[in-house]
This record gives C-alpha cells, sequence and structure tokens, in this order.
C-alpha cells in the first residue's frame, strides 16, 4: 500500500478502513513495512489473491476519526466546495480542487460562469477559511482575478 496519509501510524489493527468507490468496509488485521509503504492484511482476507482485486483503489477513513489538526489547519474535504468571497465583499465561486505544489497549496476557485482563479494558500492572500459558515474569505491582488467587460 502507497501510504498517502499524513498519520500512517493509524493503520493499526483492527482500525477500519473503506476501500473504494462503494467503500467497501475492512478491518486492519496486521502491517509490516515495505519499501515506502505498508503490507496490510484485512480480516477475513487470507492470501494475497484474495486481495487481487483491491489493487489499485484507495482506501479511506471516516471523517470522524481523523486527528485533531492544530488551530488554523485543515483537511482537504474541509477546504473543498467552500464559498469563496474576497475582503471587498466580491463572490468568487467555490474551491473544486487543490494543488499541492510543495511550497504551498492552490486552491482552485471555480466561479459561477465556469471560469477557474488560483489562489496560492498564502497569509496575504488567505485570510480567513471557516468550516462552519462553509466559506473562505481572501484578499485579492491587482490583476488575480479578471475584470468583466462594463455593459
Amino acid at each position: 500500500m502507497e501510504i498517502l496519509s499524513d498519520f500512517p501510524e493509524r493503520l493499526k489493527p483492527g482500525r477500519m478502513l473503506y476501500l473504494g468507490d462503494d467503500r467497501l468496509p475492512l478491518e486492519v488485521r496486521g502491517r509490516r513495512g515495505h519499501s515506502r509503504g505498508f503490507l496490510i492484511a484485512f480480516t477475513g482476507y487470507d492470501n494475497p489473491e484474495s486481495v487481487k482485486e483491491m489493487r489499485g483503489q484507495y482506501l479511506y477513513t471516516q471523517a470522524d476519526d481523523l486527528p485533531e489538526l492544530p488551530k488554523g489547519e485543515f483537511y482537504h474535504h474541509q477546504i473543498l466546495g467552500l464559498r469563496v468571497k474576497s475582503d471587498a465583499g466580491q463572490e468568487l465561486g467555490t474551491v473544486v480542487g487543490i494543488l499541492e505544489t510543495g511550497a504551498n497549496d492552490v486552491f482552485v476557485v471555480q466561479s459561477q460562469d465556469g471560469s477557474e482563479i488560483l489562489l496560492p494558500n498564502i497569509r496575504s492572500i488567505v485570510l480567513e477559511i471557516d468550516p462552519d459558515r462553509h466559506e473562505m474569505t481572501v484578499h485579492l491582488l491587482p490583476g488575480l482575478v479578471p475584470e468583466k467587460p462594463a455593459n
């Protein structure tokens, strides 16, 4: 298993994971390190042939099982779908994607007309992320958002 989680220590015996688009529930029976990931054993699956159909699929965990993050940090699922507005009150659209660049994430915001704005997650641009209000407030730099033509 290739590990995409920042918390691989959670993949321990007894943990419930959910496989693929259908979210098939699987209980971790055991694990051991292998290359840059883990070999995982699931309860009820006793040999490598019984899990070959699982290869290439994502495993998920329930959001309630995630560790609490420090204040001001968010999981991607908390950010995707947020409404984005500028500090001047301009409605910009909805967060539809997150690009991981290494230096900082970049939020992909899609407006109602289908155009996209890329907003780097830096303090001078992203002023507030409020998952409870389902909203993100940003400061727009000149030229960051195309001007709408006057009628």
